[in-house]
C-alpha cells in the first residue's frame, strides 16, 4: 500500500467525512457536490450512514493527509439490515425532509432522494441464500489507480467470510462501466439487473465458504 495511505476501523467521528466521499462519487461514480449542493448529506444518510450505525464491525475507511478519501462497508445479511433500515432509520427521514410531489421527471437529483426515502430501494439479488452479505465501496478521485479498493474490499470480505458468510454481493450503477470491469476482475459475476436506462442497476455476486468440488 502507498505509505502515504492508511486503511482503518472506521469510527463514528467518521460520519462527516465518509458522507462527503459518499458525495465526491454521487453523480454515477462521478463528482456529485453540484446536484446536491442544497443538501450535501442526500445521499449518505442512505448509503453510508446506516452501515456506520448498525454494522460497524465491517466498516473501514481509507485516509490520506488530507483527510478520509474512502471507504469499504459491509453487511452481513441484507434483509436484516434493510429490516433495521425500515424500522429504525427511515421514520427519521420521512420526519425530517420531505416528500416531492407533481411530475417525477422534473424532480431534480435532490428530489429523487428524498424520493428515495419514501420509496426505499431494498432488492437483494438471488439466490439470495449463496449471496446474503452486502459490499459497499466509494473511493474520490485521489485515490483511485492505486490498489487500495481491492486492498480495502479484500478486508472487508475476509471478514465477512471469516463470520460464515456462504456470499457477498453489491449493486452499481449500470453507467459506471470503469467500476464493472474493476469488480469482473475481482471475480466478481453478473446475478442480476435492475431498472430500466439511466437507473438501471447491476448486481455482481461472490461465494465464500462454499465447498470445493469432488
Amino acid at each position: 500500500m502507498p505509505e502515504e495511505f492508511k486503511i482503518r476501523k472506521a469510527t463514528p467521528a467518521d460520519k462527516e467525512a465518509a458522507y462527503w466521499v459518499c458525495l465526491k462519487t454521487g453523480d454515477h461514480g462521478d463528482d456529485g457536490e453540484s446536484l446536491f449542493t442544497e443538501d450535501p448529506d442526500a445521499l449518505g444518510r442512505i448509503y453510508v450512514g446506516p452501515y456506520l450505525k448498525y454494522e460497524p464491525d465491517l466498516a473501514l475507511v481509507l485516509e490520506d493527509v488530507e483527510g478520509v478519501c474512502g471507504y469499504c462497508l459491509g453487511a452481513m445479511d441484507s434483509r436484516q439490515l434493510y429490516d433495521r433500515y425500515e424500522q429504525e432509520w427511515r421514520p427519521g427521514l420521512t420526519q425530517d425532509f420531505p416528500e416531492p410531489g407533481g411530475d417525477p421527471s422534473r424532480w431534480t437529483p435532490l428530489e429523487q432522494v428524498y424520493h428515495l426515502y419514501y420509496h426505499p430501494d431494498y432488492y437483494c439479488p438471488e439466490p439470495y441464500g449463496l449471496y446474503p452479505s452486502q459490499l459497499h465501496i466509494d473511493l474520490v478521485p485521489r485515490a483511485q489507480g492505486r490498489g487500495l479498493g481491492r486492498r480495502m474490499i479484500d478486508e472487508v470480505v475476509s471478514l465477512i467470510a471469516g463470520k460464515g458468510s456462504q456470499g457477498v454481493h453489491l449493486g452499481m450503477s449500470a453507467r459506471n462501466e470503469r467500476a464493472h470491469h474493476f469488480y469482473l476482475k475481482m471475480g466478481f459475476k453478473e446475478l442480476a439487473r435492475d431498472g430500466v436506462g439511466e437507473d438501471e442497476a447491476i448486481y455482481l455476486g461472490k461465494r465464500l465458504n462454499h465447498p470445493p468440488r469432488k
